[in-house]
């Protein structure tokens, strides 16, 4: 939950590698706000990027991090108007997030264990966390409740199943960025779309269904070569976006 203020570091950067760049830092959903649902930030988001998208018919290259990346997700399967040729998601809970430290400020004494008896109700859906928590112990519950993630994930087939996955395979490339030190991003491999099995033992992505029934496009792009699956150890959640040498490393080079 960071806001634009926190991307500064990596949009300066690219701008002092690629003088002349444009590059846009999105400010909403700061601080508290970014509990709004995780829909209303799509939406509300995606107006920002596609009114900046419309500039660049050749298409621009999106960039989230944490929550972010799986807001910028939604944006780049939802708007068919929005052309991204690189998106690179910074340790985001693409696949979920069964893991609640990081939640201790917002909600006092929430457990990973019971908070699926808030997240999975109609008021624990008017929260963005609720939106993508996935306890593999309530998956019933989860497909009942949850509103964002089955659905994109086409997890749940709806009437826009098949333009979630036609969007995503406009990508040119699809960046997967994360790492077994961030510490919040619970279980890490999440952020390549790994995730628990029923026992908490992390099944990685090539054995999750998602994958191999290619229910968003995950395999098609993998088996295009668009697909880039980038793992950095010792990185904490809350270094990535402030780490120069991140950015050098394993933005920059997919932004050429």
């Amino acid at each position: 939950m960071t806001g634009s203020g926190s991307m500064e570091i990596i949009s300066r950067r690219i701008q002092e590698k690629h003088p002349g760049t444009k590059v846009y830092n999105v400010n909403r959903f700061e601080s508290w706000s970014s509990l709004e649902t995780m829909w209303h930030q799509v939406l509300e988001i995606g107006q920002d990027v596609a009114n900046i998208s419309s500039h660049y018919p050749e298409g621009i290259n999106l960039i989230g991090y944490s929550q972010g990346g799986l807001v910028a997700r939604g944006i780049v399967q939802t708007f068919p108007n929005v052309s991204v040729s690189t998106f690179i998601s910074l340790s985001s809970p693409q696949g979920g997030q069964y893991g609640a430290g990081f939640l201790h400020v917002v909600f006092p004494g929430l457990v990973k264990e019971s908070a699926y008896e808030l997240f999975y109700s109609r008021v624990g859906q008017h929260t963005s966390v609720g939106n993508y928590w996935k306890d593999p112990y309530h998956q019933t519950l989860y497909e009942e409740y949850s509103v964002y993630l089955p659905y994109i994930n086409n997890h749940i087939l709806s009437a826009k199943s098949n333009d979630f996955k036609n969007n995503l395979l406009n990508l040119k490339r699809l960046v997967l960025i994360g790492g077994p030190d961030d510490q919040v991003i619970t279980p890490w491999q999440s952020s390549q779309f790994g995730y628990y099995g029923m026992n908490e033992t992390v099944i990685e992505m090539h054995e999750q269904d998602i994958y191999m029934s290619d229910r968003i496009g995950l395999r098609a792009l993998d088996e295009s070569g668009r697909l880039h699956i980038v793992t950095v150890p010792g990185i904490n959640h809350f270094d990535w976006h402030m780490n120069v040498s991140i950015v050098d490393d394993y933005l920059l080079p997919y932004l050429d």
